[in-house]
């Protein structure tokens, strides 16, 4: 009997493979960094090749260590809005990846504000450079090799999961899953099927998009040739999810009304809404949090900071202000609070609920006084805080008030700011024991896809709690604390206009 479900976890800067076992446990894992490429000021991309070489390489360290016949069913989940185009015939790309964290296409979103309703209607989504179908648009009119394949009807595009998918089953199949196809701003979220009307509005031919499944259904079996004498057997991938609700699903947040906050590149808070479609009035999306074969779709509302362990990357690589990422904790808890400096980290814009696409970070409050604990502890404060922003507006739309945050991701690792986000937030915060919540999800969809699990109900007697934090702050020493950070956050929304 295999003993293992492995799952392919790509992310904003690395790639990573994980094996868990019957228990939820991380058995093992391999990870590998890929190149950041900034070509111009608010422009995000990687190299496609480079992140399946990347994703290719942790495979094949695995089975170094590990039998592919222990292995029972392969997940993918990735880093969602990022697009890849590629030609179909020979593989290569015709440009580079786009990153969900670029913001080129800023004027195509500007000139589609008349169609706002009508797509947030359809797809649950704001218009912004964030989603995946305006950065398809841009690649699609302006890259030479995109047009001539367009031409001759050689070009797929997709979200990483489905090149990486692509790629795996050795071109044979284009899909995707609900969860991916729902941050593109070109799937209908009742239907979970391409919206003609969004595809006409954005002028994307329908014909080059992946298929959409369930993201746990069947998506075919690993061929490639980079793998070639590493299996014993036909390894099936039986499970998609973008990272954010693999990551919730993952935290085993199966109930309306559960939440949970993944702390990487960016933090991403998605809220259980059940088998709903409601809309907010306050900046949250509403996407697709999973579906199941067989079953109703799940619905989430996702509120997302673009900016959370990027920060702490900036500060270590572009400032040279800390020597390791795990320097900030040290420093930050080395004084009692911030001095008053302010710290909006609005590095590639400000997502949920402003919504300020050219918004830019701002530093506030310097004196002679300031230290870089200062400046290192009002960072940490930062993400914490605007964190809180998106809760602030959950907690109203759905007139609950939230009693558990549950959180993962490798900033999670932090002590400090989990306190912090706990103390602003007047509520607890459950830690998991795995941080790597999202590579456990999508194992997770794969493992009910393929029958390792039997459901929902088994996976929630696995989850494990690591460390919960309590409210140490007082309220009305909160409500102090945030009435500073709303003042730069106005600031800050004022010099984006």
């Amino acid at each position: 009997m295999s003993k293992y479900i492995l799952s392919i976890d790509q992310g904003t800067t690395s790639s990573r493979v994980c094996l868990f076992d019957k228990t939820g446990k991380l058995v093992d894992q391999e990870q590998k960094e890929f190149t950041q490429i900034f070509p111009k000021p608010g422009w995000v991309e990687h190299n496609p090749e480079e992140i399946w070489n990347s994703v290719i390489y942790c495979i094949t360290e695995i089975f170094k260590r590990h039998d592919s016949a222990d292995i029972f069913s392969v997940g993918i989940t990735n880093q969602r809005e990022t697009v890849v185009v590629w030609d179909k015939y020979t593989g290569i790309p015709v440009y580079n990846a786009i990153v969900w964290q670029c913001r080129r296409t800023s004027e195509i979103c500007h000139s589609l504000k008349r169609d706002s309703r009508k797509i947030k209607k359809i797809t649950g989504l704001v218009i912004d450079p964030y989603f995946s179908g305006t950065k398809i648009k841009w690649i699609l009119n302006e890259v030479k090799e995109a047009k001539k394949g367009l031409k001759e009807k050689r070009v797929l595009a997709g979200t990483v999961d489905s090149y990486i998918l692509w790629k795996l089953t050795a071109g044979k199949v284009h899909a995707t899953d609900v969860t991916n196809a729902s941050r593109t701003m070109l799937m209908d979220l009742r239907t979970r099927t391409w919206s003609k009307e969004c595809a006409h509005i954005l002028q994307i031919p329908l014909e080059i998009l992946p298929e959409i499944k369930a993201s746990n259904a069947f998506f075919g079996h690993i061929h490639c040739s980079e793998l070639k004498g590493f299996f014993s057997k036909p390894l099936s991938i039986h499970g998609i999810a973008g990272d954010q609700q693999a990551a919730l699903f993952g935290q085993a947040c199966f109930k309306a009304g559960e939440a949970k906050c993944t702390f990487g590149t960016g933090s991403f808070i998605l809220y259980n809404n059940g088998n709903k479609v409601s809309y907010s009035k306050k900046g949250l999306l509403t996407t697709v949090a999973w579906e199941l074969e067989g079953m109703k779709p799940v619905y989430a509302l996702e509120g997302g900071a673009f900016n959370c362990g990027s920060v702490v990357q900036w500060l270590k690589d572009n400032m040279q202000l800390l020597t390791t990422s795990q320097e900030i904790e040290e420093l930050a808890s080395s004084v009692s609070h911030s001095e008053g400096v302010e710290f909006v980290p609005a590095l590639t814009g400000l997502g949920a609920p402003y919504w300020k696409e050219e918004a830019t970070g701002v530093i506030l409050g310097l004196t002679r006084k300031t230290s870089k604990a200062h400046l290192m502890r009002a960072a940490l404060e930062s993400l914490a805080l605007q964190n809180v922003d998106i809760i602030k507006v959950m907690e109203s739309e759905t007139k609950t008030k939230l009693k558990i945050l549950k959180t993962d991701g490798g900033a999670a690792k932090n002590n400090l700011l989990m306190q912090l986000q706990s103390d602003y937030l007047q509520s607890k915060v459950a830690r998991s024991q795995i941080i790597e919540t999202t590579a456990l999800g999508v194992a997770y969809l794969a493992g009910i896809g393929s029958g390792f699990w039997t459901g929902t109900k088994e996976i929630e007697n696995i989850w494990n709690l690591d460390r919960e934090f309590k409210p140490q702050m007082q309220k009305k020493e909160f409500a102090e604390r945030y009435r500073s950070w709303l003042k730069a956050i106005k600031l800050t929304v004022k010099n984006s206009k």
